[in-house]
């Protein structure tokens, strides 16, 4: 009997095996990643020559993304914050620049800021004789940035409202009851909590941010669209360029996504 009480605490006093089960989306990025190697290597002309000429594209991509994202979470930030500010002022001018932006699509923001604003500018220097703004000239990636981000942070700020919102109002009042003031709160107790929830949606801005960066290509921005489509221009072979951009945007998509998986997971750990 003392023997089998003590197997008996042994087993309840061992650790809990947890079986760690692999993400599924792995096997399929390692599936087009096969594919891409699979056709450079047996057909090194035209695929690998295309990779070479895709790469600078790829590196603008990319920087033109995270960018624009980084700066697309200050601008929902401060755009959720309004959104729920007693404020009326400011409500009206965070929910008018929402429901604007929202309204106009994301390709006519971008010709709008790259083709109207300059000349809109070179207008004002002509009008006080400014030299400088009158001869201005624009920067495509700037402009695209400067787009993308207005554009998204529209969205990423209603992604932040209701965060905020569904933090529940007692956590509010707790937080002023003890003492701390209405940013206090808002910094230590309302984001932290909010930021958790809305993390999945957070992540999924980030992969559609990474797909419509592609829309840049027709504000001369030279991204893997446009790279691409000066591929197929100078070498015709339409099916071949464009099934390899597709396959380029699809690695980096799965893998953003891959790694927005691990961090939920993470962050769900933790609490």
């Amino acid at each position: 009997m003392a023997k089998q009480q003590k197997k008996s605490e042994i087993k309840e006093n061992s650790p809990i095996k947890v079986k760690r089960h692999i993400d599924s989306g792995w096997y399929l990025f390692f599936a087009v990643v096969f594919i891409i190697v699979f056709l450079v290597i047996t057909q090194p002309d035209p695929y690998l020559n295309m990779l070479r000429f895709f790469k600078e594209g790829i590196w603008v991509t990319i920087y033109v993304t995270v960018t624009s994202f980084i700066l697309v979470l200050f601008v929902g930030l401060f755009g959720g914050l309004g959104r729920v500010s007693g404020n009326k002022v400011i409500r009206g001018i965070a929910t008018t620049y929402v429901e604007v932006i929202r309204g106009i699509p994301l390709l006519v923001q971008l010709l709008f800021w790259y083709f109207a604003m300059p000349a809109l500018i070179q207008q004002i220097g002509r009008v006080t004789g400014n030299e400088a703004l009158s001869n201005y000239q624009t920067n495509a990636i700037v402009m695209a940035i400067v787009g993308l981000t207005i554009g998204y942070g529209a969205y990423m700020s209603e992604v932040v409202r209701a965060g905020i919102q569904s933090v529940p109002k007692g956590q509010m009042e707790a937080a002023r009851s003890l003492g701390l003031t209405y940013f206090q709160a808002m910094r230590h107790i309302i984001l932290p909590q909010a930021f958790r929830v809305i993390l999945p949606a957070i992540g999924n801005e980030f992969i559609t941010l990474l797909k419509d960066s592609s829309l840049v290509s027709v504000v001369a921005v030279a991204d893997l669209t446009r790279r691409g489509r000066e591929y197929s221009a100078i070498h015709f072979n339409t099916l071949q360029t464009w099934s390899m951009v597709a396959l380029v945007y699809l690695v980096m998509t799965l893998l953003s996504a891959r790694l927005v998986a691990y961090t939920e997971r993470r962050t769900k750990s933790e609490r």
